[in-house]
Formats: structure tokens, sequence, C-alpha cells
């Protein structure tokens, strides 16, 4: 009875626990949205930047950072999930796989402003890019990569327990069994790795700072030459995404009403990365589901 009873209690200390987490968590979320209610508005969302005027929009870094989501995940994706099928299903353990497993544990603890000055003294000076978005991108891809790379080996680990073995005993390859078996099974948890990734990238500042740099031009999508940096596509050009703006705005105050709009900025940010999360978890439960069988 004693052992029921303390069962019962924690049960409930840990139910108390977890509703004021979320709690907590909702009413953050509903508290950023309120300040920033000003970002439903269609010339906040589309407008440009007014420096030294009140008003402006944010137009540029809304589209900076979902440029800079789809070319760091274009570089990270593929080389993280590689990397997982390397170590998962090739690596035999060694002296040279302990020291690739000791460097992703490295590299993930790396906090983002180191990653920062390191991308300034590579990507920014060595190469002679100057602040980039690519350079950025390849800032973000670092910070990316050991979690990228870790939650595809276990996913594809996990996957493989029970399939691998039934998939190359009917007579397929092993890289048809990965490609075509093990990878669709493990995609609802790569997913997850990506989801993450992709929020570290909108919200991350640190590292963007001294990468792509903190000014925003004016975008003309009318320039098709993307080997230009007056193109908004160009990868050599300088760009200022959402948080990073955030970040100057609460810095330097370079507009009049420069709280109110980091605020819309921040209610934008945050509306992003629910859709984004939310909408990616339907598709990875729906792909899941198709690989599986579980929809029939």
């Amino acid at each position: 009875m004693k052992a029921k009873v303390i069962d019962k209690l924690w049960t409930v200390i840990l139910y108390i626990v977890s509703i004021l987490v979320v709690a907590l968590l909702a009413m953050l979320i509903i508290y950023i949205l309120y300040t920033g209610r000003n970002c439903f508005d269609i010339n906040f969302l589309f407008g440009d930047p007014k420096i030294g005027e009140a008003g402006g929009g944010i137009a540029p870094q809304l589209f900076n950072s979902f440029y800079m989501l789809i070319v760091s995940l274009s570089i990270s994706v593929p080389f993280g999930i590689g990397a997982g099928i390397y170590l998962s299903q090739y690596a035999k353990d060694g002296f040279w796989v302990r020291i690739i497993r000791a460097s992703i544990e490295a590299i993930a603890a790396l906090p983002s402003i180191v990653v920062g000055l390191f991308g300034l003294l590579v990507f920014v000076n060595m190469t002679g890019w100057g602040f980039t978005l690519f350079g950025g991108a390849l800032a973000i891809t670092i910070l990316n990569l050991p979690a990228l790379t870790r939650v595809s080996e276990n996913a594809i680990t996990a996957a493989a327990e029970g399939i691998k073995e039934a998939s190359l005993g009917l007579g397929a390859t092993k890289w048809q069994t990965i490609w075509k078996v093990i990878l669709p099974t493990a995609f609802s948890q790569i997913l997850t790795g990506i989801i993450l990734a992709a929020g570290r990238i909108f919200g991350e500042a640190a590292a963007l700072l001294y990468t792509a740099g903190m000014s925003a031009q004016h975008l003309n999508f009318g320039v098709a030459n993307i080997l230009t940096g007056k193109s908004p596509f160009s990868l050599f050009r300088s760009a200022e995404t959402l948080a990073v703006y955030i970040f100057q705005l609460n810095s330097e105050a370079s507009v009049p009403d420069a709280t109110k709009i980091a605020s819309g900025a921040s209610a934008v940010l945050i509306i992003m990365v629910l859709i984004f999360n939310i909408g990616a978890r339907i598709l990875g439960k729906k792909l899941h589901e198709k690989y599986t069988g579980k929809n029939n």
C-alpha cells in the first residue's frame, strides 16, 4: 500500500509539473503574439524598413530567413543523413570511428558565438567573401550537423533492427535495403531532427552576426542574374535575418518605433516556427503511414 501511495503521489507531482511547463510556454507565446499583434498588418509583413523613420516592414528580413533556411538545409541535410547512414550501417567500431564520434560531440557543444567567430575568420576574411548569405549558411550548417547526424544515426539504427535482415533475405542489396526500406521507415524521426535544425536556423543570431551581416538591402526581384549581388537570390550578398534584425532593433534602436517593430518581428518568428513544426509533423506522420502501410 505504501508503494502505491508513493507512486500515485509522484504521478500527481509529475502531472502538475507538466501542466505548469505547458502553461508557462502557452503564456509566453500568447504574450509575444499579443505585444506583436501589429505583425498581422500586410504593410508590416511586405514593407521595407525605413531607417530613421517610423513605420516600415520586415520583408527583406523575412525573405532572408526563409532563403537562409533553404540554403542551410540544402547543405546540412544531405551531409547529416549521409553521416548517419555511414555511422549506422557501414562504420565498424574502431579508432577512427571513435575519433569521428568524439568530434561530433565536441562540435555539438560549441557555443554559437564561437562558431560565428570561426565563420568570421574563415568564411568572411580568409575567403574574401565578406558578409554573405552563403557564409551564414555554412556557419549554421556547422551548428546543425552534429544534431542531424546523431538523430539520423539513431533513427536508422532503430529502423533497421526489425527489417534489415528480412530485406536482405528477400534478395535486396545493402544499398537497396537502406534506400527503399530503412530510410522511409526512419523518415519521421529524421524529420524531427530536421525540424529542430530549422528552428535553430530561424532563431539563430549570434553566428549570423559575424557571417551574414546586419544590413538588409532592398529586394529587387527583377534582377534575374543570381551571380550579381543585387539579386535577392544571390548567395554572396549580405543577408540580415529576422532574428538578427530583432537583436539590432533592441540594441541600436535605429527607428523611433523600434520596440513595436521588434515585438511584431518576434511574433512573426514564433508563428513561422509553429507553422513549420506543425506542418512538418503532419507531413512526417502521413509519410510514415504511407511507407509502413498503417493507413490501409
